[in-house]
């Protein structure tokens, strides 16, 4: 507090209060300028250049100050950092501020453009000032005081235990490490490193092939440039996430420009299916661009037979449609028949194929083949021609079980079909024949059965007319008269034997 007092009690009229004011601001003395201000000011009280004089002074004082604390805060200048105190690079360092956790900020990512906010906060503060320096050493913010000419940085807050600036309009050039100082003894430092984010431009994503060919392999490649940090890239083929092949570059201007490049194999299944390049960055989100993949692939065959539905016999008609998609759209179909010719009045219209008044010599593998620039392919349908159906005579009343059996058995080929694979007739399964035999011996042991006891039932019995007058008599006498006197009408027995 020497200087104070020194400067309040021996300057003269209102320059000992500046002085004493811009003394005790400072903190502390630097006494060649004291003693100039303090010199001008006592004898030149009344001089019309004393003011400007002493203004001077303090302005190149403020100056001095600031470049001697550079050189004592051995830890800010770049060599210092990487050498031991006393070293070449360091010479004339005699006092290095404190890193105190009284004093703390934070550090601060904005994107270029937008705005940063420094703050520089005191836990336990003892009434010392608190001033905040760009990357350059260059006060920004002493108190709530801004001598930097710069109105980017605007003040958001200020007070004993705070102090919080505000930087708009954030550019790169604006990126470094900033120090709030809190004027000790020492004097404590705490620092804040602005990173300035640089999102990149649009992603660019190209393919080597335009137009692909199912089985071939393909690249891609996806480009995202100038942006700061380098920015990450993934790829995505519908929901399936592949891996690439990044290349990082730096550019001229301190940016970074990221290559990734994407191989993969492609089938029919890929054709419209959108390829997307997903851009990753601390600036950007949901950044991205697709592509779109074209892929030809060879014609997918399949024959329907629209009539008949059920089994093809002889002296019916046949109806075959052959279903071919590609990529490009298949312009050839034709239909062979395999190992032989198609019947000469077989009609073939397109994909269709017509034959009329089927017999068995057109049983046989007919082929529909279709094909396209990429390829060929084909489905077989097998013909199997079966014996028209009989006509069975209508069966009388006495036999009409039996003929029913019989008719089932002849035709065991009822539920076959002449597809592919099912051209010969199946084997009757033996075990239902014997059930049939065995079902219609039983119903004929049955009836066998009912019809003998029906005869048993109705059976003759045999009688006489020689006892007839003992029915009506009313003892054994009358009985024995009655039946001698029957005796008498001899000639009118009769008798009756069934």
């Amino acid at each position: 507090m020497f200087p104070f007092f020194f400067c309040f009690f021996f300057g003269h009229e209102g320059h000992s209060v500046l002085v004493s004011a811009w003394i005790f601001g400072l903190g502390f003395p630097q006494f060649p300028w004291i003693v100039c201000v303090v010199w001008l000011s006592y004898w030149f009280p009344t001089s019309a250049w004393t003011s400007p004089v002493i203004l001077a002074c303090i302005q190149v004082s403020e100056v001095w100050f600031s470049s001697s604390s550079i050189l004592k805060q051995a830890p800010f200048h770049p060599s210092c950092q990487r050498m031991p105190p006393g070293d070449s690079g360091c010479r004339g360092a005699a006092q290095y501020p404190v890193v105190s956790q009284n004093l703390v900020t934070d550090n601060v990512s904005v994107v270029e453009g937008e705005m940063a906010i420094i703050s520089c906060r005191v836990k336990n503060n003892d009434d010392s000032v608190i001033q905040l320096l760009n990357p350059n050493r260059q006060t920004i913010y002493f108190r709530d005081m801004r001598p930097l000419k710069d109105a980017r940085f605007q003040l958001v807050n200020f007070s004993d235990n705070e102090l919080r600036v505000s930087l708009s309009n954030v550019s790169l050039s604006d990126e470094g490490r900033y120090v709030c100082q809190l004027y000790t003894d020492p004097p404590q430092e705490a620092y804040a490193d602005i990173t300035v984010l640089i999102p990149p431009g649009n992603p660019i994503i190209e393919a080597k092939d335009e137009l692909l060919s199912e089985g071939n392999e393909t690249e891609m490649t996806c480009t995202a440039m100038s942006s700061k940090p380098a920015a990450t890239i993934r790829w995505m083929k519908g929901d399936k996430e592949l891996p690439g092949k990044p290349k990082v570059e730096l550019t001229y201007d301190k940016m970074y420009t990221v290559t990734s490049r994407l191989t993969f194999t492609v089938n029919k299944e890929d054709d419209g299916v959108p390829v997307v390049c997903i851009v990753d960055h601390p600036a950007v989100k949901d950044f991205q661009a697709q592509k779109y993949l074209e892929v030809q692939y060879k014609p997918e065959v399949k024959i329907v037979v629209e009539f008949p539905q059920g089994l093809t016999r002889e002296g019916e008609n046949l109806e075959l449609t052959c279903q071919a998609k590609g990529k490009p759209q298949p312009q050839r179909i034709n239909w062979v028949k395999v190992d032989d010719d198609v019947p000469s009045h077989a009609v073939i219209t397109g994909g269709d194929l017509y034959i009329e008044n089927l017999n068995k010599s057109y049983n046989g593998t007919y082929r529909c083949v279709a094909s396209n620039s990429v390829g060929e392919a084909y489905d077989d349908y097998i013909l199997y021609v079966y014996d028209a159906p009989t006509t069975t005579p209508k069966p009388t009343t006495a036999t009409t079980t039996t003929t029913t059996i019989t008719t089932i058995i002849s035709y065991p080929e009822a539920n076959q079909d002449s597809r592919a694979g099912e051209g010969a007739p199946r084997t009757v399964d033996h075990a239902v024949i014997g059930g049939v035999v065995a079902v219609v011996v039983f119903a004929m042991l049955c009836l066998l059965i009912v019809l003998g006891r029906y005869f048993a039932r109705h059976k003759g019995t045999y009688f006489t007319h020689e006892a007839k007058g003992a029915d009506d008599a009313a003892d054994a006498d009358t009985a024995i008269i009655n039946a001698e006197g029957g005796h008498t009408n001899s000639d009118e027995k009769k008798e009756y034997y069934i």
